[in-house]
């Protein structure tokens, strides 16, 4: 029986060979995903562990980068923090640094010379050190203020050369004590004097170096603050002692951590980004398992059902159902190791292809070699083998069950059984997952609707899978209804074939329903997360233009005071976030929140947000703030209730009321339930938080198109921050969301390229299996035209079909996803027509393609030795 299973496999190999690029790109996605983000996780370790102090001294603090970018803060201790520290038992060397993630340098022609794949700018103090990340290779070390030294990547590609003229657009909060270092536009003037060329893996930021005293004054605002201290523990000190020192030494507000400690957090902040993309790129190779599983299936069905003679011989010559089992087994289990030998090494091309693409982007990974773990083999061999095994276990027990009288038989063709149990089954996963689908769009809780949506989509997604045959019967003869008209008795034919055997036709269709079927899915959610947005910004949007970061972070207050000198602008209201570093509001049952905004007078009127209670107008004047209808539920506040605010940072506390309730606001637009705090009282306590949003309407009887262009030229010497007005911001969210959506799209073709792979192996499988067939029809006229046509009418309709079950299945998941999100401001929904219309079309392309190759080996079939197949 071994060999007997060897010499089917190697009989069979050409029909092999598709199942086995559906393998092949499975397990290379997979093992490609696992060796890409294995090497970048490796790569940064090693960068972090070889940058890293014995032990470095920061500021305590809870806030990520996002929040001090939003609130235009820097985490700083005091520069006396050195002394304190330097001469502590166990200390060999206390370096002060400098260093500030989100800073903006521009060239003469005012574009930014950092990164455009979303890495930083990172502006940090020169000193020499066995850890530097770079070395000097021209120029020489900034030594006065305004001096600056670039890494040599950056200057390569923005083309950036020793003595070239540069300015920073610092992210800190300007006050009077350094004023004098910005020009007209907010920025700092320097000179490039030095090219630093890395020693390590380019993460992909760029690296901007300063003079200490310099990058003080500059990047932190006061010569009295820097970043943190940087220590080289002495001989024979481990780094946990002298972690214990410090901290027994400083006390609280500081955090001190060890050279292991701070590796460690660096590689969790940029692994999460990594496993992002490893589960996302994981979860789309899981897509393109399951579809293959459908391929493979039909593979084998296909070839049990082509051999049940020969297997019928097995079994009167003394062959057992388990050995005849055990040798279909077998034969998938070549086709696995196979493919998934293929896959692994496809995969390490993906992987190559993935570094060289994220290279392309800012982070150089050219000295890093590829990581290949032992965990990525034997996962893709575990995936490649199991999932063939898995698929063709089925087909394996139809085979173990042929008896011997069927090599008996003059044809081979099975004999078909009944579709009733099937039906049953089908149509109880369906009500069942009609039912939870309808659960999860009624749900109160997003928990519950988000569990019980997933639930709905694998039940009634198997419900089609099980149904595919009787649904097969049903519907492609009325798809295929005007084939007799329009093409003659090969329409009726293809039509029949297709027909013949529904399990075939509904395995085959069910692996294209399943991509598309996202594909719909997402299109829908798409298109209505589109129109939701654009709703929102027509409700809430009432300024005529909002100037805003590129990045989501405060901007320097000097564009809010150049907007307001503009000819032909009316009123300007700035906006300000603040962090619970700056402030606490103390409600009256003695709760508290740090969230928290401030904003001018008239912050009401270019934010339109419907009014509970009070006066609008009072929101941003002194003595008064405005919150939302749910911080008044949680807190039992009404208009004229007292709080008190406490600014942190002067231990101040200033009494106010409440001034106005609000209307809950849409997730996903505004500031939700923060608190809007009086704006003059906040600036005179708080005078370095910077603007995080500029409003600004026109004044009576200026021309609003020419109002745009004026605030378009003020804003054009800061590239930071961008003008957008309402359309803009449609336009912005469009392209966004396009973004993902595309993304996803081309994964989703891995997806949709097995199914046509599955669509051709089940048309070649059918072509083989109908030789005699196609022989006779050859010998009593039939030309070599109208065989191909039918094959590719044959074809075309199985596309359509499985296009038409997947657009019915995503469509209905993708409007219970919106009404399941309706509550969280996704409340328009859009069924995206034209994406729906082109999807059958492409359907019925990619069957036309599909049967290209079959088709053509039909029609050049042998007549005389076709007939004489068997």
């Amino acid at each position: 029986m071994l060999k007997a299973s060897f010499r089917s496999f190697l009989s069979h190999k050409g029909r092999m060979v598709l199942s086995a690029i559906a393998i092949l790109l499975s397990v290379a996605f997979v093992s490609g995903t696992l060796i890409f983000t294995d090497t970048i996780t490796k790569t940064f370790d090693n960068l972090f562990k070889s940058t890293s102090a014995d032990v470095t001294v920061s500021q305590d603090s809870d806030e990520n980068s996002m929040d001090l970018a939003a609130t235009g803060r820097t985490l700083s201790i005091p520069l006396s923090t050195v002394d304190r520290v330097k001469d502590l038992p166990g200390v060999a060397n206390a370096h002060p640094s400098v260093s500030v993630e989100n800073l903006t340098v521009v060239n003469d022609k005012n574009k930014s010379i950092g990164p455009t794949g979303g890495a930083p700018t990172i502006g940090v103090n020169w000193y020499e050190s066995d850890r530097s990340p770079v070395k000097l290779t021209s120029g020489h070390v900034p030594q006065a203020p305004g001096e600056i030294v670039v890494d040599a990547d950056t200057a390569d590609k923005k083309h950036i050369d020793i003595g070239d003229s540069l300015w920073m657009i610092p992210s800190v909060g300007r006050t009077d004590a350094n004023a004098p270092l910005l020009d007209q536009n907010g920025r700092i003037p320097t000179k490039v004097v030095g090219i630093a060329t890395f020693t390590t893996t380019n993460p992909g930021a760029t690296l901007v170096f300063l003079e200490t005293s310099f990058a003080q004054d500059s990047l932190l605002g006061s010569p009295d603050k820097i970043s943190s201290v940087e220590l080289d523990a002495a001989p024979g000190v481990t780094n946990d002692e002298l972690k214990t020192t410090v901290q027994k030494t400083l006390g609280a507000g500081y955090e001190v951590k060890t050279k292991a400690e701070a590796a460690k957090d660096a590689a969790d902040e940029i692994g999460t980004f990594i496993d992002f993309i490893k589960y996302a790129m994981l979860g789309f190779a899981g897509i393109a398992v399951l579809v293959g599983i459908f391929l493979i299936f039909n593979t084998f069905q296909m070839l049990v059902a082509q051999r049940t003679r020969e297997l019928g011989l097995m079994r009167a010559i003394g062959a057992s159902g388990k050995q005849v089992r055990r040798s279909v087994l077998l034969e998938a289990l070549l086709l696995g190791v196979i493919g998934s030998t293929l896959g692994l090494a496809a995969g390490f091309g993906l992987a190559v292809g993935l570094k060289a693409l994220i290279s392309a982007v800012g982070m150089n990974l050219k000295g890093a070699s590829l990581v290949f773990n032992a965990a990525t083999p034997i996962t893709a061999y575990l995936v490649g083998t199991l999932v063939t095994i898995i698929a063709a276990y089925i087909p394996a027990r139809r085979a173990s069950r042929v008896s011997p009288m069927a090599a008996l038989r003059e044809s081979s063709a099975p004999v078909q059984k009944s579709l009733k149990v099937r039906t049953i089954i089908g149509l109880v996963l369906l009500a069942a997952g009609v039912l939870a689908l309808v659960g999860g769009a009624t749900a109160d809780s997003g928990a519950t609707g988000g569990g019980l949506l997933g639930l709905g989509v694998i039940l009634t997604l198997v419900a089609f899978v099980v149904l595919g045959p009787v649904l097969a019967r049903t519907v492609i003869p009325a798809l295929a209804a005007g084939y007799p008209k329009l093409f003659g008795s090969m329409g009726r034919l293809s039509r029949e074939n297709a027909m013949r055997n529904p399990r075939r036709t509904g395995a085959t269709a069910a692996a294209l329903m399943i991509g598309v079927a996202l594909v719909a899915a997402l299109s829908v959610v798409a298109s209505s997360m589109n129109d939701s947005i654009s709703k929102q910004i027509d409700d809430t949007f009432g300024a005529d233009v909002t100037v805003q970061s590129e990045n989501g972070a405060a901007f320097s207050n000097v564009i809010a005071d150049n907007i307001q000198k503009t000819e032909g602008v009316g009123e300007v209201v700035r906006v300000r976030v603040l962090s619970d570093q700056d402030v606490a509001v103390k409600f009256p049952d003695g709760k508290s929140t740090d969230k928290a905004i401030t904003a001018q007078p008239g912050y009401n009127t270019v934010w339109k947000r419907d009014l509970i209670s009070g006066d609008g107008g009072s929101i941003g004047t002194v003595g008064k703030i405005g919150i939302s209808e749910k911080t008044a539920k949680d807190h039992n506040l009404t208009v004229g209730s007292p709080v008190d605010i406490e600014y942190k940072g002067t231990g101040q506390t200033v009494k106010a009321e409440v001034g106005a309730i609000q209307a809950d606001e849409a997730t996903g637009v505004g500031f939700g339930d923060a608190v809007i705090l009086p704006f003059e009282t906040t600036t005179q306590q708080l005078p370095q938080i910077q603007d995080f949003i500029v409003f600004a309407n026109h004044a009576s009887g200026t021309d609003i198109a020419a109002f745009g262009a004026a605030i378009d030229r003020t804003v054009d010497p800061f590239p930071t921050v961008k003008a957008r007005n309402q359309a803009d911001y449609k336009d912005l969210v469009q392209k966004q969301i396009n973004v993902l959506l595309y993304m996803i799209y081309g994964l989703l073709g891995l997806a949709i390229i097995i199914a046509i792979l599955g669509v051709v192996n089940t048309l070649a499988l059918s072509v083989v299996e109908r030789t005699r067939e196609i022989g006779l029809m050859r010998a009593i006229g039939a030309s070599r035209r109208q065989i191909r046509r039918m094959i590719r009418l044959e074809s075309m309709v199985i596309a359509v079909f499985g296009a038409l079950i997947g657009l019915i299945l995503g469509l209905a998941w993708g409007i219970v996803a919106q009404r399941l999100l309706a509550s969280e401001g996704l409340d328009v929904l859009t069924i995206p027509w034209p994406t729906v219309i082109t999807v059958v079309v492409l359907a019925a392309i990619v069957g036309l393609l599909a049967a290209l190759l079959p088709a053509l080996r039909a029609s050049r079939m042998n007549v005389l030795n076709a007939i004489a197949t068997e």
